[in-house]
Protein backbone atom coordinates (compact mmCIF):
# COMPACT_ATOMS: atom_id res chain seq x y z
CA UNK A 1 0.00 0.00 0.00
CA UNK A 2 1.41 3.24 -1.21
CA UNK A 3 1.13 5.94 2.13
CA UNK A 4 -0.11 9.83 0.92
CA UNK A 5 2.81 12.00 0.92
CA UNK A 6 3.26 13.92 4.21
CA UNK A 7 2.75 16.99 2.50
CA UNK A 8 3.08 18.84 -1.03
CA UNK A 9 4.47 21.92 -1.94
CA UNK A 10 4.28 23.94 -4.75
CA UNK A 11 5.60 27.65 -5.79
CA UNK A 12 2.77 30.88 -5.80
CA UNK A 13 2.44 34.65 -6.04
CA UNK A 14 0.16 36.22 -3.64
CA UNK A 15 -0.68 39.91 -5.25
CA UNK A 16 -0.52 42.20 -2.08
CA UNK A 17 -0.81 45.58 -1.37
CA UNK A 18 3.30 46.14 -1.39
CA UNK A 19 3.27 44.19 -4.64
CA UNK A 20 4.04 40.79 -5.97
CA UNK A 21 4.95 38.09 -2.78
CA UNK A 22 6.58 34.95 -4.27
CA UNK A 23 6.04 31.92 -1.37
CA UNK A 24 5.73 28.67 -1.61
CA UNK A 25 2.00 27.07 -0.50
CA UNK A 26 2.09 23.60 1.41
CA UNK A 27 -0.62 21.05 1.93
CA UNK A 28 0.72 19.25 4.70
CA UNK A 29 -1.22 16.04 6.44
CA UNK A 30 0.53 17.06 10.08
CA UNK A 31 -0.52 20.69 9.74
CA UNK A 32 -3.19 21.52 12.30
CA UNK A 33 -3.72 25.50 11.58
CA UNK A 34 -2.61 27.46 8.64
CA UNK A 35 0.26 28.77 9.30
CA UNK A 36 3.31 31.02 7.34
CA UNK A 37 7.36 30.65 8.16
CA UNK A 38 10.39 32.24 6.57
CA UNK A 39 13.08 30.74 5.68
CA UNK A 40 16.48 32.49 5.12
CA UNK A 41 17.03 29.92 2.01
CA UNK A 42 13.78 29.52 0.61
CA UNK A 43 11.80 32.40 1.65
CA UNK A 44 8.00 32.77 2.72
CA UNK A 45 6.21 29.20 3.27
CA UNK A 46 2.62 28.93 4.00
CA UNK A 47 1.18 25.85 5.30
CA UNK A 48 -2.36 24.65 5.13
CA UNK A 49 -3.85 21.71 6.76
CA UNK A 50 -4.57 18.65 4.70
CA UNK A 51 -2.89 17.69 1.41
CA UNK A 52 -5.87 16.88 0.06
CA UNK A 53 -6.91 20.45 -0.36
CA UNK A 54 -7.34 21.67 -3.86
CA UNK A 55 -4.42 24.48 -4.86
CA UNK A 56 -6.99 26.91 -5.32
CA UNK A 57 -8.65 26.68 -2.19
CA UNK A 58 -5.59 26.81 -0.23
CA UNK A 59 -4.81 29.74 -2.12
CA UNK A 60 -7.62 31.53 -0.91
CA UNK A 61 -7.22 30.65 2.74
CA UNK A 62 -3.44 31.59 1.92
CA UNK A 63 -3.44 34.55 0.95
CA UNK A 64 -5.87 36.71 2.98
CA UNK A 65 -4.01 35.18 5.72
CA UNK A 66 -0.36 36.61 3.94
CA UNK A 67 -2.01 40.34 3.54
CA UNK A 68 -2.75 40.68 7.33
CA UNK A 69 0.75 39.82 7.81
CA UNK A 70 2.41 41.39 5.44
CA UNK A 71 3.94 44.00 7.24
CA UNK A 72 5.60 41.32 9.46
CA UNK A 73 6.27 39.27 6.38
CA UNK A 74 8.11 42.24 4.41
CA UNK A 75 10.14 43.37 7.78
CA UNK A 76 11.38 39.71 8.67
CA UNK A 77 12.56 39.31 4.74
CA UNK A 78 14.25 42.99 4.61
CA UNK A 79 16.21 41.88 7.81
CA UNK A 80 17.05 38.78 6.43
CA UNK A 81 18.68 40.85 3.12
CA UNK A 82 20.75 42.83 5.13
CA UNK A 83 22.17 39.94 7.34
CA UNK A 84 22.76 37.81 4.44
CA UNK A 85 24.69 41.05 2.89
CA UNK A 86 26.69 41.19 6.03
CA UNK A 87 28.22 38.03 5.95
CA UNK A 88 28.90 37.99 2.18
CA UNK A 89 30.83 41.36 2.98
CA UNK A 90 33.03 39.32 5.73
CA UNK A 91 34.03 37.20 3.09
CA UNK A 92 35.62 33.47 3.60
CA UNK A 93 37.32 32.25 6.76
CA UNK A 94 40.52 33.55 7.37
CA UNK A 95 43.33 35.30 9.84
CA UNK A 96 41.53 37.77 11.54
CA UNK A 97 37.88 36.25 10.94
CA UNK A 98 35.44 36.50 13.85
CA UNK A 99 33.93 33.02 14.38
CA UNK A 100 31.72 32.21 17.53
CA UNK A 101 32.18 29.21 19.76
CA UNK A 102 30.21 29.17 22.98
CA UNK A 103 28.23 32.04 21.95
CA UNK A 104 31.64 34.30 22.19
CA UNK A 105 33.22 35.73 18.86
CA UNK A 106 36.52 34.51 18.81
CA UNK A 107 39.45 35.86 16.53
CA UNK A 108 40.87 33.14 13.84
CA UNK A 109 44.66 33.35 14.10
CA UNK A 110 46.76 31.14 11.58
CA UNK A 111 50.10 29.89 12.06
CA UNK A 112 52.01 27.80 10.25
CA UNK A 113 53.32 24.33 11.84
CA UNK A 114 56.25 22.54 11.77
CA UNK A 115 57.33 20.76 8.66
CA UNK A 116 57.48 17.41 10.46
CA UNK A 117 53.53 17.91 12.03
CA UNK A 118 50.85 16.11 9.76
CA UNK A 119 47.88 16.87 11.30
CA UNK A 120 46.50 20.65 11.83
CA UNK A 121 45.22 21.47 15.47
CA UNK A 122 42.78 24.35 16.84
CA UNK A 123 44.04 25.76 20.88
CA UNK A 124 41.54 28.37 22.62
CA UNK A 125 43.51 30.80 23.72
CA UNK A 126 43.69 35.04 23.95
CA UNK A 127 43.61 37.28 26.47
CA UNK A 128 41.89 39.95 28.57
CA UNK A 129 41.18 41.89 25.21
CA UNK A 130 39.61 39.18 23.19
CA UNK A 131 39.18 35.11 22.64
CA UNK A 132 41.47 33.81 19.75
CA UNK A 133 41.08 30.39 17.95
CA UNK A 134 44.88 29.72 17.10
CA UNK A 135 44.80 27.49 14.01
CA UNK A 136 47.98 25.77 13.62
CA UNK A 137 48.10 24.31 10.06
CA UNK A 138 50.56 21.47 9.25
CA UNK A 139 52.11 21.61 6.09
CA UNK A 140 51.00 18.01 5.18
CA UNK A 141 47.97 18.54 5.75
CA UNK A 142 45.25 19.26 2.86
CA UNK A 143 42.74 20.54 4.18
CA UNK A 144 41.65 24.03 4.03
CA UNK A 145 41.85 26.47 7.28
CA UNK A 146 37.34 26.33 7.06
CA UNK A 147 37.77 21.70 6.85
CA UNK A 148 40.29 22.25 10.39
CA UNK A 149 38.16 24.48 12.08
CA UNK A 150 35.04 22.62 11.08
CA UNK A 151 36.11 19.17 12.31
CA UNK A 152 37.39 20.66 15.72
CA UNK A 153 34.19 22.04 16.27
CA UNK A 154 31.96 18.93 15.61
CA UNK A 155 34.50 17.24 17.76
CA UNK A 156 33.42 19.92 20.74
CA UNK A 157 29.86 19.94 19.56
CA UNK A 158 29.37 15.88 19.98
CA UNK A 159 30.91 16.51 23.97
CA UNK A 160 28.92 18.76 24.39
CA UNK A 161 25.97 17.53 22.89
CA UNK A 162 26.99 13.93 25.03
CA UNK A 163 27.10 15.80 27.92
CA UNK A 164 23.78 17.77 27.87
CA UNK A 165 21.67 14.30 27.15
CA UNK A 166 23.63 12.99 30.11
CA UNK A 167 22.24 15.80 32.35
CA UNK A 168 18.33 15.38 30.94
CA UNK A 169 17.62 12.67 29.32
CA UNK A 170 17.54 10.74 33.25
CA UNK A 171 15.23 13.52 34.81
CA UNK A 172 12.88 13.11 31.85
CA UNK A 173 12.50 9.70 31.75
CA UNK A 174 14.13 8.57 28.42
CA UNK A 175 16.63 7.12 26.74
CA UNK A 176 18.24 7.88 23.47
CA UNK A 177 17.81 4.72 20.51
CA UNK A 178 20.78 7.11 19.12
CA UNK A 179 22.51 10.00 18.79
CA UNK A 180 23.39 11.63 15.62
CA UNK A 181 25.33 15.12 15.24
CA UNK A 182 25.44 16.49 12.08
CA UNK A 183 24.66 19.41 10.12
CA UNK A 184 21.38 20.52 8.64
CA UNK A 185 20.40 23.29 7.14
CA UNK A 186 16.39 22.68 7.67
CA UNK A 187 16.32 22.31 11.70
CA UNK A 188 18.58 22.57 14.61
CA UNK A 189 17.44 19.11 16.14
CA UNK A 190 15.25 16.56 15.50
CA UNK A 191 13.79 13.19 17.59
CA UNK A 192 12.09 9.75 15.82
CA UNK A 193 9.16 8.09 17.78
CA UNK A 194 11.88 5.13 17.40
CA UNK A 195 13.87 7.31 19.68
CA UNK A 196 16.58 8.52 17.27
CA UNK A 197 17.74 12.03 18.33
CA UNK A 198 19.52 14.24 16.07
CA UNK A 199 21.00 17.44 16.67
CA UNK A 200 23.11 20.21 14.55
CA UNK A 201 26.97 20.58 15.31
CA UNK A 202 26.64 24.21 14.82
CA UNK A 203 24.74 24.30 18.10
CA UNK A 204 28.40 24.38 19.64
CA UNK A 205 29.05 27.67 18.52
CA UNK A 206 25.83 28.99 20.08
CA UNK A 207 26.10 30.02 24.12
CA UNK A 208 25.52 26.43 25.82
CA UNK A 209 22.27 27.36 27.00
CA UNK A 210 20.97 27.65 23.44
CA UNK A 211 22.26 24.18 23.02
CA UNK A 212 21.03 22.91 26.34
CA UNK A 213 17.51 23.94 24.79
CA UNK A 214 17.72 22.19 21.46
CA UNK A 215 18.85 19.08 23.29
CA UNK A 216 16.20 19.24 25.86
CA UNK A 217 13.37 20.36 23.41
CA UNK A 218 14.64 16.75 21.31
CA UNK A 219 14.48 14.92 24.22
CA UNK A 220 11.42 16.48 26.06
CA UNK A 221 9.61 15.34 22.13
CA UNK A 222 10.73 11.76 22.89
CA UNK A 223 7.72 11.85 25.72
CA UNK A 224 5.41 14.20 23.65
CA UNK A 225 5.05 14.44 19.90
CA UNK A 226 3.79 17.76 19.29
CA UNK A 227 4.09 21.62 20.49
CA UNK A 228 1.34 21.33 22.39
CA UNK A 229 0.89 22.91 26.14
CA UNK A 230 1.80 19.33 27.35
CA UNK A 231 5.19 19.79 25.61
CA UNK A 232 6.54 23.06 26.34
CA UNK A 233 5.37 22.71 30.06
CA UNK A 234 7.65 19.35 29.63
CA UNK A 235 10.04 21.53 28.32
CA UNK A 236 10.02 24.20 31.09
CA UNK A 237 10.34 21.80 33.92
CA UNK A 238 14.23 21.33 32.60
CA UNK A 239 14.75 25.13 30.69
CA UNK A 240 12.55 27.26 32.37
CA UNK A 241 13.76 30.53 30.38
CA UNK A 242 14.02 28.45 27.08
CA UNK A 243 11.98 31.34 24.78
CA UNK A 244 15.31 33.71 25.54
CA UNK A 245 17.53 30.40 24.37
CA UNK A 246 15.34 30.02 20.90
CA UNK A 247 15.09 33.82 20.50
CA UNK A 248 18.51 33.96 20.46
CA UNK A 249 18.90 30.74 17.89
CA UNK A 250 16.02 32.51 15.38
CA UNK A 251 18.07 35.85 15.58
CA UNK A 252 21.35 34.39 14.91
CA UNK A 253 20.61 31.74 12.66
CA UNK A 254 21.92 33.31 9.46
CA UNK A 255 25.16 33.82 11.12
CA UNK A 256 25.64 30.03 12.75
CA UNK A 257 24.59 28.55 9.04
CA UNK A 258 27.06 30.86 7.16
CA UNK A 259 29.99 29.65 9.24
CA UNK A 260 32.75 28.68 9.49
Amino acid sequence: MVRPPAFVESPAVARLAGGDLPYTLRRSARARRLRVTIDRRRGVIATVPGTRTGEGPARSLVEPFLAEREAWIRGHLTRQAVEAARLAAAGDLGDGSLLRYLGVPHRIRVVAGSPARRRSHVDRAGDASEDVLLVTLAPRDRRPLAAVVEAWLRVRARDAVEAAIARHAGPLGVVPAAVVVRDTRSRWGSASRAGRVMLAWRLVMAPPAVLETVVVHELCHLRVFGHGPRFWGLVATRVPDHPTHRRWLRVHAAELHAAP
